[in-house]
């Protein structure tokens, strides 16, 4: 994306903020960032695809971040997942993603319904993956139930406590006291081998985008930083770079280029040297499997 079109979503973002979604025409959105209609239509084919492109270019920077939490980490940490929570839920307090959210309810427009709805059930499936990591692949059965439960605790806290009641607890306690409750669920339920949802529901909805799941992600992050972390000599700073080139083209590409990531992973081979050689075949791995996976979905 050019630094214009950026630049455009990040004006506009804050016109719906100020003016309303809906009382914002595209002629205010022109006079407003500064651009013709021309260059407008040629970025997004409607006011709608702008909003969406807001909601798109805010996701990936809150995911980025929220991955990069994980970053040297133990993924079953639930300290961990309470940071990753509370960080999503401040960035969207801070961009007031809640105020166009809700103009979109009122709108009833199909489009934007459609992809709030996607959205959401995006949150539930991370949530569902990171539960499987914390909780254990034995309970998978019964955390698509959970992670729904979850975020109905959570949302729900938040709202009685800070609107309703207006009480003086950080978001932090909330999200916390929320985690402690739904710990308790897990175990509950599992126990009783109730099951309400089925994680195929889920699993099998997401399945086109396995090679992008959280799994991926958080290995190939893990692989990247104890690499990092093997290269001890300063002049060896274009096998970091190399690294850093390795895991934004993998993880933030729209389209990733294999020949360019095995251009880079021969130059890598010239590090070993230098490099956890155990590691380096494990992300030589990692991005064969990722591109295995996509042929594989082209089929």
């Amino acid at each position: 994306m050019n630094d214009r079109k950026q630049l455009v979503i990040k004006k506009a973002h804050q016109l719906f903020l100020d003016k309303g979604y809906q009382a914002t025409s595209i002629q205010d959105i022109l006079e407003y960032t500064g651009i013709s209609k021309g260059t407008f239509y040629n970025y997004f084919s409607s006011k709608n695809e702008l909003l969406i492109s807001i909601f798109k270019t805010l996701h990936k920077k809150m995911e980025y971040e929220r991955n990069q939490l994980l970053i040297g980490k133990d993924p079953s940490s639930i300290e961990v997942f309470t940071m990753q929570v509370e960080f999503q839920m401040n960035m969207n307090r801070s961009n007031n993603l809640v105020t166009l959210f809700e103009e979109v309810l009122v709108s009833h427009d199909p489009e934007l319904m459609q992809f709030i709805k996607e959205g959401q059930l995006r949150m539930v499936h991370w949530i569902f993956q990171r539960f499987i990591e914390i909780f254990g692949e034995e309970k998978k059965p019964y955390l698509l139930d959970c992670a729904v439960m979850f975020l109905g605790i959570l949302h729900h806290n938040v709202k009685f406590s800070t609107k309703f009641f207006e009480q003086p607890s950080s978001i932090n306690h909330v999200i916390r006291y929320s985690v402690d409750r739904i710990s308790k669920v897990v175990e509950e339920v599992s126990s009783a081998g109730e099951q309400l949802l089925k994680p195929e529901l889920i699993d099998n909805r997401f399945n086109h985008l396995k090679h992008r799941d959280q799994g991926f992600k958080h290995n190939l992050c893990k692989t990247i930083f104890t690499l990092k972390k093997s290269i001890r000599q300063q002049e060896q700073s274009h096998c970091i770079e190399l690294l850093d080139f390795i895991q934004e083209e993998l993880l933030h590409s729209k389209k990733p280029r294999k020949f360019l990531i095995d251009s880079a992973l021969q130059t890598l081979r010239n590090c070993l040297a230098f490099l956890d050689e155990k590691e380096f075949e494990t992300l030589d791995q990692l991005a064969a499997a990722f591109f295995n996976q996509t042929e594989e979905e082209l089929v």
